[in-house]
C-alpha cells in the first residue's frame, strides 16, 4: 500500500510528531510511506524521520508567511479547532490540491482540523483514516459539533486509548465509521535497560502548564528533605521554563533539580535514571511513560484522563496518584526511593509490560485496519468489520443536541460581547 500521513507541522516538537514518525518508519518495511506537513518553518525537522519516509511540506512559512492568501482565515479548517489561527485560505487551497492529487491508498489525518479536510475533500478512491491524539471530551462543544458533521465521511477513526474509543462510540453518531483504539508505539530500545541503581528521577516533554512540571518540582522537595543525594532531571523546552527555574530557586533545589533542555533521542537519558515522573492534568496517551518503561524505569504518574491508567499497572510497574496532589506524588516517589529491591523489580516489570507498545504489535494492528478498510472501500463498503456508532443512537443524539446548544449559546455570547465594545 501507499500510505500518506497529513500532519500540522512535522518540523516542530511534540508527541503527535514523534508517534507519526514512529509509525511511518515502522510501516516502511512493507509499504510506501510519506509524511506531508501542512506547515514548515525551518530547514530540518527537530526530530529525524526514518530515511525511507519521504517528508514534504505544503506551505513553507520561511517564504510564504506573507502570502496574500495566508492573511485570510481558513474556511475549511474548523474555526473551533485550537490551531485555526495558524491556518488560512492558502492552507485550505494547498491541502485540497494535495488530497485531490494524491495517489495514496490510505491517507491518515493526525488532528481534528486535518481530519475534517480529509473527510470533506479526499477523493472516493482513498481510504480516509482520522486519528485522535487528544480526547473527545477535551474538545469544545462547537468543535465536537463540527466533527460530528464531518467525521461521518471517514472510513476509520482511531483513538489512542480504549476509554476514548468508547467515548466516541457512545457520544458521536458515526454510522459506517469504524472506531478503534490504536495505541502509540515506541521503538525498540537499543541500549541496555536501566538497572535502578542511579539516584536520578527523570521527567521529559514540553514545558507547558498542563504537564505540571511545577508539581513534580514541588513533590521532589519532599524527596530532597529525606534523600539530599537524589536528583530530578527535567528534559524539554517550552513556556514554563522561566517559571520552573524561579521555582527551583525559591525552593532552594538548585543542587538537586536540573532543567536539561531538549534531548533527542531520549533513550540515552532515560537509562541514566531509576524512576520516571509525569504529573499531567490531562494526558490522552503518555508517550514519555511508555518510553521510560521500555528503558526499565517504573513511572510515578498522576491518574489523569485517559492514558496513564491504561499504561501503568499501579503497584506493579509504577504508581498512579491523584491529579494535582503534590504530597501524594512525593510520597509515591519516596516509596520507590526507599526500597531499592522494589524499585528494581518494578523496573523489570515495566520493560515486560511495555512490550505491547513495541512497533511490532502496533504496526500489525494498523496494517490490519488499513487493509480491511481498503478491501471494504474496493467492495463498495466502508470501514471494514467492526463498525461502530449505530447501537448508541439515542445516547449520541442526546450528546449532539447538548453540544449544539452549548455551541449556539457560546456564539450568541460572543456576539453580545462584540456589540458592547
Amino acid at each position: 500500500m501507499k500510505i500518506s500521513f497529513l500532519i500540522h507541522n512535522a518540523y516542530g516538537i511534540g508527541g503527535t510528531i514523534t508517534t507519526t514518525f514512529n509509525l511511518a518508519g515502522a510501516l516502511t518495511e512493507r509499504h510506501d510511506v510519506e509524511v506531508v506537513s501542512v506547515l514548515r518553518h525551518r530547514e530540518h525537522p527537530n526530530l529525524t524521520p526514518h530515511p525511507d519516509v519521504r517528508l514534504r511540506a505544503l506551505v513553507d512559512l520561511r517564504r510564504e508567511k506573507d502570502h496574500p492568501l495566508h492573511r485570510r482565515p481558513a474556511r475549511v479548517f474548523p474555526s473551533a479547532e485550537y490551531r485555526h489561527h495558524q491556518y488560512s485560505e492558502l492552507t485550505d487551497q494547498r491541502i485540497a490540491e494535495y488530497l485531490e492529487g494524491t495517489d495514496a491508498d490510505v491517507v491518515i489525518g493526525t488532528r481534528p482540523g486535518l481530519n475534517v479536510h480529509l473527510a470533506l475533500q479526499a477523493p472516493q478512491r482513498v481510504v480516509r483514516v482520522g486519528q485522535e491524539h487528544l480526547t473527545l471530551d477535551n474538545h469544545s462543544p462547537a468543535l465536537r459539533t463540527a466533527l460530528r458533521r464531518a467525521y461521518r465521511r471517514l472510513d476509520v477513526l482511531t483513538t489512542v486509548t480504549e476509554a476514548d474509543a468508547g467515548a466516541y462510540r457512545r457520544k458521536m453518531r458515526l454510522p459506517g465509521v469504524r472506531v478503534e483504539a490504536l495505541p502509540n508505539s515506541v521503538p525498540d530500545p537499543v541500549l541496555p535497560a536501566a538497572d535502578g541503581s542511579a539516584k536520578i528521577v527523570i521527567a521529559a516533554g514540553r514545558l507547558v502548564p498542563v504537564k505540571r512540571y511545577d508539581l513534580i518540582v514541588e513533590a521532589f522537595s519532599q524527596v530532597v528533605a529525606e534523600y539530599p543525594d537524589w536528583q530530578l532531571r527535567i528534559y524539554g523546552k517550552g513556556e514554563e521554563q522561566d517559571r520552573l527555574r524561579a521555582q527551583i530557586e525559591t525552593l532552594g533545589l538548585w543542587n538537586n533539580v536540573f532543567l536539561m533542555g531538549s534531548a533527542s533521542p531520549m533513550e540515552a537519558e532515560w537509562v541514566k535514571g531509576s524512576i520516571g515522573a509525569t504529573a499531567s492534568d490531562f494526558e490522552p496517551f503518555g508517550m514519555t511513560i511508555v518510553e521510560a518503561m521500555r528503558c526499565g524505569l517504573p513511572v510515578v504518574s498522576t491518574d489523569c484522563p485517559y492514558g496513564p491508567g491504561e499504561i501503568i499497572k499501579d503497584g506493579e510497574d509504577g504508581r498512579l496518584v491523584p491529579v494535582g496532589d503534590s504530597r501524594a506524588f512525593g510520597a509515591a516517589l519516596l516509596e520507590l526511593i526507599r526500597d531499592d529491591e522494589r524499585r528494581r523489580r518494578m523496573g523489570t516489570a515495566a520493560v515486560e509490560h511495555a512490550r505491547r507498545f513495541a512497533p511490532g504489535p502496533v504496526v500489525a494492528q494498523a496494517e490490519r485496519l488499513f487493509e480491511e478498510a481498503v478491501a471494504a472501500r474496493n467492495s463498495g463498503r466502508r470501514g471494514g468489520p467492526g463498525r461502530a456508532g449505530t447501537s448508541h443512537a439515542l445516547i449520541s443524539r442526546g450528546h449532539a443536541a447538548r453540544d449544539l446548544a452549548h455551541a449556539a449559546a457560546s456564539g450568541a455570547l460572543r456576539t453580545v460581547r462584540k456589540g458592547r465594545r
